[in-house]
């Protein structure tokens, strides 16, 4: 599934943990430019997903983007910019994918053993 990231300068280890879900970021927009809070363009073509990272957009920005997706029957997933936080909404929206392999997931998975 390919997604559009909306806030954050930078991912980090971000891509890690999406490509654990099966998730290939095709966009990233940091929200900065003012043009993202006036603009109700549609989202790109391809996008299956829209990651709102809270702790860095402002509310026009999130406002903009969470209705771009409604409108286009797009799925959203709203939590702050932090891997663990990204992996929980991710787990809650779409399935924990360390549920069929625990070992692999230790530290990522919240210590399971």
């Amino acid at each position: 599934m390919n997604a559009l990231l909306v806030g954050a300068d930078r991912l980090g280890n971000i891509p890690d943990v999406l490509d654990s879900f099966g998730i290939r970021i095709a966009a990233h927009v940091s929200g900065r430019d003012t043009t993202h809070q006036r603009r109700s363009a549609p989202l790109p073509s391809g996008i299956g997903m829209v990651i709102l990272f809270t702790d860095f957009l402002g509310h026009n920005v999130m406002q903009r983007f969470r209705d771009a997706a409604s409108r286009e029957g797009v799925m959203f997933v709203c939590c702050r910019r932090s891997t663990c936080a990204l992996q929980q909404a991710l787990g809650r929206r779409m399935g924990d994918p360390c549920a069929a392999c625990p070992d692999r997931c230790k530290t990522a998975g919240g210590g399971r053993k």
